[in-house]
């Protein structure tokens, strides 16, 4: 790897989902004031909602949204102004 190209604070940084406790280490320049012990050694932690061990598209789980539901509710919201 070239010397000087990277920035000062480009280091490893574990991710963590947490929809399903899944962490996983890559290289990031990502600011964090918290940490992880992971393997005897600490970490800058980044916490996520959603990656790719969570994520319907690459799980293969996908949620069924109930569009029929949504337009009621929103039909009974607002019939008092209907005309």
């Amino acid at each position: 790897m070239k010397k000087g190209i990277h920035p000062e604070n480009y280091r490893l940084v574990a991710f963590k989902d947490m929809s399903n406790d899944d962490v996983f280490l890559t290289k990031s320049t990502a600011q964090t004031k918290e940490t992880i012990e992971l393997d005897g050694s600490e970490y800058p932690l980044i916490k996520l909602e959603i990656s790719r061990t969570s994520h319907p598209f690459y799980t293969g789980k996908t949620k069924l949204v109930d569009s029929a539901g949504r337009i009621d509710k929103f039909k009974n919201k607002y019939k008092k102004f209907k005309k």
